[in-house]
């Protein structure tokens, strides 16, 4: 046997290892997404597909869930087509697509939503199993109201969502990191509050959170995070419509009782006259505050023990969270 097909027999002998190793891992795949099936839906939601492909052989794996059900509580989540895929030599950077309308309906209150979209891509990455980062970006996005007719909520006709890892944040001894977030929706159209056009941006961070993404849905998680000092921080909201604006910022965390604590300070122009007709007027100046000369509204909303006061005055409770 010349060196010729000792080359060819050693070439055969990669391909059969990659092609096994391929197909083992496609199954261990496989399995892990129909065991989603099987979560009680209440603790962890649970995802069914009514057609399930994972393919990509030789160098990716491209996972294909057609007609997606995801139960989580009262809430039921449909959509005609869920897609993911990521490369072998880099299983750590997910790429998804959806395939729109998503409809959306809640057991307990009877409501039923839909949202639909032109095109929905997300990437999650992840390093030593800490997200990196996650994106969600989607273009001509509706939300309507179904329950009777077709009303609709709101439009925009783009829209991104990112989390991003904080390094300098990271307590490896602890296992606990941060993530900046940012959102960001563009010509935005709200009939209920007589937008047309309207901007909205968001920057938060959120400190305390697991370092582990396999442990972020364990059951007990909200105490946790409680217990690493986990602080949910506004940075800016800042949301506009031609000259009339929302603007907040803020810290919100939780006590040894599971309590809300924290405090929000809100600037508007323009909204309470958009909301003249959803609110009654007491329940608008808690929110908003009193109006400055130039019609302005300043006001900073209180959180203590779960009970929300706007100034001095109460203006409601949030029940503990766990």
């Amino acid at each position: 046997m010349n060196r010729f097909a000792y080359l060819a027999l050693g070439l055969l002998l990669l391909v059969a290892l990659w092609a096994g190793g391929w197909f083992y891992f496609a199954g261990e795949v496989r399995r892990n997404v129909e065991a989603l099936a099987s979560a009680d839906g209440e603790i962890t939601a649970r995802l069914t597909c009514e057609r399930l492909d994972v393919g990509g052989f030789p160098f990716r794996f491209d996972i294909d869930c057609a007609g997606a059900e995801i139960i989580s509580g009262d809430l039921r989540l449909t959509m005609p087509e869920i897609g993911a895929s990521a490369l072998v030599y880099r299983p750590t950077h997910l790429i998804a697509a959806a395939q729109g309308p998503a409809t959306l309906t809640d057991a307990f209150t009877g409501a039923r939503n839909e949202i639909a979209w032109s095109g929905l891509d997300a990437s999650l990455r992840l390093t030593d199993w800490r997200i990196e980062r996650v994106s969600l970006v989607a273009d001509d996005i509706s939300w309507t109201d179904t329950l009777f007719g077709e009303a609709l909520i709101a439009s925009s006709e783009h829209g991104e969502i990112h989390l991003i890892d904080m390094p300098e944040a990271l307590d490896a001894e602890a296992g606990r990191a941060a993530l900046a977030g940012y959102a960001r929706f563009q010509a935005v159209t709200a009939p209920g509050f007589a937008i047309n056009g309207g901007e909205a941006e968001l920057e938060i961070e959120l400190t305390g959170l697991p370092a582990d993404i396999r442990v972020l849905g364990e059951p007990d998680g909200l105490r946790l995070w409680q217990q690493a000092d986990g602080q949910l921080r506004i940075v800016s909201l800042n949301a506009t419509d031609d000259t009339d604006y929302l603007r907040a910022d803020g810290e919100l965390m939780l006590n040894d009782a599971g309590q809300v604590e924290g405090q929000l300070r809100i600037a508007s122009l323009g909204v309470v006259e958009r909301i003249e007709g959803l609110f009654p007027e007491p329940y608008r100046r808690l929110l908003l505050g009193n109006p400055a000369q130039d019609g302005s509204y300043t006001n900073t909303v209180n959180f203590r023990g779960g009970v929300i006061t706007s100034g001095l005055m109460p203006a409601g409770m949030i029940p503990p969270l766990f």
